[in-house]
């Protein structure tokens, strides 16, 4: 009999189903669904720039509805605690199956906001004209010069767009859910900050940031919660715009936006670092042992 302890099993803090499935909770509640039960779908039609039509067509081939059954079967397999592979995927009608069709049809339109580059001054803000300075230079203005529509843009949202398709008895793709919508889908409206993350998966941003804060390479400087907290405010911006159909594995995702936030900081404060040690030298003082070292280094080199 031995008389070590048992060895501990390791505590899994963090694993890619419960992320999944908390991204999948806080974009429905973005969402308006024609049932509660319609917030679920079997596959993924990942053709964003495509009309609708052509999207609803490749979702009709029979490659796409076989995975649909598929994805439906084993979700069901789960759902009842059956065994891996007992339901059939054929035997799943296709009116049961629900399509996520990525699309922006839904999203409204607004003016393109010119970049601070692209704003270029005008004959009236250059000169100092006496009277209506509009009726003056109404003739040398020539707003033909671009379509109308290619100054048009869609609405900035959280998380790309959009809408669930189900097959009806009349072999009809109806409409039956909607993302970034209020309301109901006939008389609702588009809204883009109704919906919140959450309280879990807003959770998890924290302990990853925190972990990844707790690097042997991370760990050691001073500015390390300026890193965390940019970090999580980067996960709060990118957390939702996680591609299903892409990928299954959003740990790896967050952990590179993490890793891009703590490197930005760094940059950050090394160049101000940098600055600093530059205004210390031309006062003829000395600047940190950093790069004096660095200057010694390079001197033998």
């Amino acid at each position: 009999m031995s008389l070590l302890p048992a060895p501990r099993k390791p505590v899994n803090y963090l694993n890619n189903k419960d992320i999944l499935k908390e991204i999948h909770t806080s974009k429905t509640d973005y969402c308006s669904f024609l049932t509660p039960e319609d917030h679920r779908y079997d596959f993924i039609v990942d053709m964003p720039l495509a009309p609708i039509e052509e999207s609803l067509a490749f979702a009709s081939t029979e490659e796409s509805i076989q995975l649909a059954r598929e994805t439906r079967a084993a979700r069901l397999d789960i759902d009842q605690g059956l065994a891996k592979g007992t339901i059939d995927p054929l035997s799943i009608p296709v009116t049961d199956l629900v399509f996520r069709v990525m699309t922006w049809d839904h999203v409204p339109v607004a003016p393109k906001q010119p970049r601070k580059s692209d704003k270029k001054k005008t004959a009236k803000d250059i000169f100092e004209i006496e009277g209506d300075a509009d009726e003056l230079f109404a003739d040398l203005e020539d707003t033909t010069t671009k379509a109308e529509i290619d100054d048009m843009v869609h609405v900035k949202v959280n998380f790309p767009p959009f809408q669930h398709f189900r097959v009806d008895a009349t072999n009809t793709y109806q409409c039956i859910g909607k993302s970034h919508w209020k309301g109901s889908l006939a008389n609702g409206e588009f809204s883009k900050d109704h919906g919140n993350i959450t309280n879990k998966l807003a959770r998890m941003y924290i302990m990853m940031c925190e972990k990844y804060a707790m690097k042997y390479n991370w760990r050691g400087y001073t500015y390390n919660d300026e890193m965390r907290n940019s970090a999580i405010l980067q996960l709060t911006y990118v957390g939702l715009r996680f591609n299903e159909a892409k990928s299954a594995n959003p740990f790896a995702y967050y952990t590179a936006a993490i890793t891009n936030s703590f490197c930005r900081v760094l940059n950050t404060e090394k160049r101000n670092q940098n600055i600093r040690d530059d205004i210390v030298e031309i006062n003829g003082l000395n600047p940190l042992w950093s790069r004096q070292a660095s200057s010694s280094t390079s001197y033998e080199e």
